[in-house]
C-alpha cells in the first residue's frame, strides 16, 4: 500500500505541479505585452494569458490531492515527525499560499486590467512582481523536490 500512495503521490507532484510552475513562469511575458499597450491584434496575449491563469487555477486544485498522499504515505513510512519532511511540509504550505494569494491574484488583475476597466482600488498589475513571486513559487518547489530526494539523516543510504 505504501507503493502504491508514494507512487500516486509523485505522479500527482508531476502532473499537478509542473503545468503550474510551467503556466505561471510563462503568464509575466504575455502580462507585459498587455502591460506596454503595444496593442494586441486579434487578442491573441490576452487569450493566451487566460489559457495559462485557467492552467494555473486549475491544477492548482487537482494539486490538493499532494500533501493528501503526502501525508498518507509519510504515515505508512512513520517519517510524520522528521526534519526534513516537516520542513517540506512548511514550503509546500509557503508554495501554497505564494500561489494562491498572490500569483493567481496578480493573474486575475492582469487579466481584469486587459479586459477593460478593473477594479479601481486595485493595485496595478506589475509583471516584474508577477515573474519574481512566480519564481519564489518555482525555487519553493525546487527545494521541496530536493529535501524529498535527499532526507537528510535518510539511513537509505541515498
Amino acid at each position: 500500500m505504501t507503493k502504491v500512495l508514494l507512487s500516486v503521490h509523485v505522479l500527482v507532484a508531476i502532473l499537478a505541479i509542473g503545468p503550474i510552475a510551467v503556466a505561471a513562469s510563462m503568464f509575466p511575458r504575455y502580462a507585459r505585452q498587455l502591460a506596454a499597450g503595444e496593442g494586441d491584434p486579434g487578442g491573441r496575449a490576452a487569450g493566451i494569458a487566460a489559457v495559462l491563469h485557467r492552467i494555473c487555477r486549475g491544477y492548482a486544485l487537482f494539486g490538493i490531492a499532494l500533501p493528501v498522499f503526502g501525508f498518507a504515505t509519510a504515515a505508512r513510512l512513520g517519517v510524520l515527525t522528521d526534519v526534513w519532511l516537516v520542513i517540506s511540509i512548511a514550503l509546500t504550505a509557503l508554495a501554497a499560499a505564494v500561489l494562491a494569494l498572490a500569483v493567481l491574484p496578480a493573474q486575475r488583475r492582469v487579466l481584469a486590467s486587459a479586459g477593460g476597466p478593473a477594479d479601481p482600488d486595485a493595485p496595478p498589475p506589475q509583471a516584474g512582481r508577477l515573474a519574481m513571486l512566480t519564481g519564489v513559487f518555482n525555487l519553493l518547489w525546487a527545494v521541496v523536490v530536493i529535501l524529498m530526494i535527499v532526507r537528510p539523516g535518510s539511513t537509505t543510504g541515498a
